[in-house]
């Protein structure tokens, strides 16, 4: 990620990045980084970071990290002092264990959140940014997505980010934080989780493809996506963070490219790069799923200026090939 999303001079500012450690946290902390930020913290409680993420940061100077949980306020008051800005990534995901296990993803998405986001406000931090997700739009049925116009939602994870959205307009009308939120729609890159039994699809598909080990698509596999290189979802936080459109706080983004593919045509990309001809399984939809997703980015690319720099099949060809040297 050589591209500079930023014009600011960052060398006298203190980002802080919860869940830094995982995968799209610990890509902004590195630009952070790479771009001469005076300090960036990283909070993790190492349920969904990797050491080898934070291994990456610790070779910058201007790197500390936090190990510790956003359900304890204690923490995030500690985490927060002295910021200037704050991306909050640090949550659950996954939409099929948000159905187990509702207690917990609201304990850690809507305990958690408010707490960094109080824990911000009382520590004077100039902006916060803080990711959301494409499930908030549930079940209206609109293509393509945008931003005013949602439905109810399918599962706890999307519930948990609705209220995400929710608690940030309260927090800006009532204490005056700065903030603005990020509804990303299929982030996909390299340092996705590839193991456990939520793992992300990409990674699934190399290990499945390069092993001849089954590879499972849900439903008939022509379910559509909006698969989102993660260099957009780093360039809409920085943007975020250093945004002086005063219009633009206060309000909640599509990140996404504005394309869609079938997860038929993701699979077979995934094979053409590895020079397989191994054929994927098919099982029964999964509960909760949306059908396809597309989003609407011009709310986005007029008060951000955010333009998606990597495409669908250039960022997964670099995916791929990340994949793959962990694979064989």
């Amino acid at each position: 990620m050589s591209q500079s999303f930023h014009t600011k001079d960052i060398s006298n500012s203190s980002f802080l990045v919860t869940g830094g450690a995982g995968f799209i946290g610990s890509h902004i902390a590195e630009y952070l980084l790479k771009h001469g930020a005076k300090k960036v913290c990283v909070l993790d409680n190492m349920v969904n970071g990797f050491e080898k993420n934070l291994s990456i940061l610790k070779s910058y100077s201007g790197f500390e990290f936090i190990e510790g949980d956003i359900r304890n306020y204690d923490t995030c008051l500690k985490a927060t002092k002295d910021m200037d800005y704050v991306s909050h990534q640090a949550a659950l995901g996954s939409v099929p264990r948000s159905i187990k296990e509702p207690l917990y993803f609201n304990e850690v998405n809507v305990g958690g959140f408010v707490n960094i986001l109080n824990a911000s406000v009382e520590n004077k931090v100039k902006t916060f940014v803080y990711a959301s997700s494409s499930s908030v739009y549930g079940d209206e049925p609109t293509l393509p997505k945008v931003e005013n116009r949602i439905g109810n939602c399918l599962s706890p994870y999307a519930a948990t980010k609705k209220t995400n959205e929710l608690y940030a307009q309260v927090f800006a009308d009532v204490y005056g934080i700065k903030l603005m939120g990020f509804r990303y729609f299929n982030i996909f890159g390299p340092r996705q989780d590839p193991d456990g039994p939520y793992a992300a699809v990409i990674p699934l598909f190399v290990k499945g493809i390069m092993h001849k080990t089954p590879v499972y698509i849900n439903g008939d596999g022509e379910q559509t996506r909006d698969f989102t290189f993660v260099d957009n979802a780093v360039q809409v936080n920085v943007k975020g963070m250093f945004c002086e459109n005063e219009n633009a706080f206060k309000q909640i983004y599509n990140v996404a490219v504005g394309e869609r593919f079938s997860v038929n045509h993701l699979y077979l990309t995934c094979a053409k790069e590895l020079g397989s001809d191994w054929l994927p399984l098919h099982r029964e939809a999964r509960a909760g799923d949306i059908r396809d997703s597309l989003a609407d980015i011009s709310i986005a690319k007029n008060l951000l200026g955010y333009q998606p720099t990597k495409k669908f099949e250039e960022g997964l060809i670099e995916t791929v090939k990340y994949f793959k040297a962990i694979y064989s």
